[in-house]
Formats: structure tokens, sequence, C-alpha cells
């Protein structure tokens, strides 16, 4: 069944976020639950998507291991799930849950964009720019940049919209120092990460990291990496300069809302049961063709 709320009596609940659900396991550590649930345009819809939770941990575990040598992550290894959860609590979440060390959140999220989308596209016809990197004239939808450009935002409390900010505010948020690692080896493991995709015939366009510091102040990438969440993917063979691709990501349900008589606050509408079924397919395929 899925899961749209976890339960655990195992462990106390700290907070449930748009899609995770946060559970305290001791001073040093956190158990994660990535849920069913969906959100778009920053709301929770209130419909669980089946199997979305699994795939999002799973692609972003492949990830971690993939960007390992690279920077170090937040999950724990000195602790399994069957440790702290009952037998049944266990295989409930098994395909969805994770421990992680307990690290201190930075306030801004990483984004690399390697094509023209989304809130991007929009800025560049306002401004000939994204958060004032300017760009070349003439530029259309889904084009890619010459190279994949660093565009941070300030994050937000849930039901709240991040705010799109430039580097140098960025700078004045964390320090120059830490900016600047963090926006190098975002392009690194976006470039990294594209380059993968790619032959399994999907393109990155754009995607988000999030990072944290540990008790020695070191950088370590943490909360999910490179999924139809936090990125968006686009099939290889359906891209096309001019368009916005079909997606395998939540893109699809966005699409779907644009064509309703809604506010974009909640409560959500009740998704439909094709467009559920699709968009639990579509989370499903990325999964296969990545990992």
């Amino acid at each position: 069944m899925p899961i749209f709320n976890s339960e655990l009596q195992s462990l106390p609940l700290i907070k449930r976020g748009k899609v995770r659900d946060i559970y305290a396991v001791d001073d040093q550590h956190m158990l994660i639950v990535a849920t069913d649930r969906l959100s778009a345009f920053d709301v929770i819809l209130p419909n669980p998507i089946p199997d979305k939770g699994a795939v999002l941990t799973a692609v972003s575990n492949f990830w971690f291991d993939f960007t390992e040598s690279l920077i170090a992550n937040h999950r724990s290894n000195s602790i399994k799930l069957e440790d702290v959860l009952s037998a049944d609590e266990y295989q409930a979440v098994k395909q969805q849950a994770i421990i992680v060390k307990k690290l201190k959140p930075l306030p801004i999220e990483a984004i690399v964009r390697g094509y023209l989308v989304g809130s991007g596209w929009k800025d560049y016809k306002h401004s000939g720019g994204i958060s004032g990197i300017m760009l070349p004239e003439g530029l259309q939808l889904a084009d890619k940049l010459s190279t994949a450009i660093y565009t941070p935002s300030s994050k937000a409390a849930v039901g709240e919209h991040d705010e799109n900010i430039n580097f140098s505010s960025c700078c004045d948020l964390i320090g120059k120092q830490l900016a600047e690692q963090i926006r190098d080896i975002s392009l690194e493991i976006y470039h990294r990460a594209s380059d993968y995709a790619l032959k399994r015939g999907i393109i990155i366009a754009d995607t988000k990291f999030e990072f944290g510091l540990d008790e020695n102040n070191q950088l370590v990438l943490i909360d999910e990496v490179l999924t139809p969440d936090s990125s968006r993917f686009w099939p290889v063979d359906q891209y096309q300069v001019g368009i916005s691709p079909p997606s395998f990501d939540k893109q699809f349900v966005r699409d779907y809302l644009e064509t309703l008589d809604w506010n974009k606050k909640p409560p959500a509408p009740e998704l439909p049961s094709n467009i559920i079924e699709k968009t639990a397919a579509k989370y499903r395929e990325a999964q296969q063709r990545l990992i």
C-alpha cells in the first residue's frame, strides 16, 4: 500500500516535510522515510503515488554511491534500519527509509541548469539571463546552454516558495569560500551525472542539491540526489528545442493541474486514477533507465 504518512511508533517524529517524514534515532542520527506524497507548486497533493518513495530512495542511494569519491554524504553506515524499528515497521518502510547522520543543513538550494526551461526560461525572457548570469540573445525554450550554470536559491518554509538569488547573495548567506565550494562541487556532480544519464537515454535538464556541515564543518551532500523530484529528466528521443519536452518527473502532474481552475493554494484537488497511474509509471521508468 502507498504510504501517505508513515506512522512509526518505535521512534519519535521530528517533522513531516513535503515528501519526507523525519524521526529521531539518537543524538547523532535520524531516520528519513521518503513517503509517496507528491507536492506541486509547493502544495502537498491529497493522493499518494504508488512506489514513489521507493523510487526516490533507490535513485538517491545510487547517486550517493556514484558521487562518494567526490563528496561525503549523509548516509550512516553504523546503524541499520532493523536495529531501530519493529519487524512490522521495517517491512513497511525498508524500501523507502534510510538512517542518516544529523548535520547542520545550509540555508540554500544548489541549482544547476544545463538547459533553458522552467523558472530559468521565465527569468531569461524577462531579463536576458538567469539569477544575474547573462545569456546569449535569441535562445529558445529547452535550448541547451553552452555551459551549465549555477543558480542558487534560498530555502523557504513548507508552503512557501524558494527564492532565486544571485551568487553574491549566496556568499552573503553562507560565506564566499563555502559558496564557491558548493558551486564547484554541484557543477562537477551535474556534469558527471549528465554524461552517465545521457548514455541511458535521459537528459538531466536541471537539478538541485542540498548540503550540510558535519561536526568538523566539512561539506556533506544531504537530502535527495538527482531524483525525478529534485531534477528535470527528459527522454533523449523526444527532446526538441522550442517545446518543453515530456519528462519523467512530476511535471506531468503540474501540466494536468494547470488545466484546472485551481489557485495553487491548499487544499489541492484530487488526482484522477489515470494521472496517478501514469505518474507512478514515469517514476518507475526513470529508475529502470538509470540503475
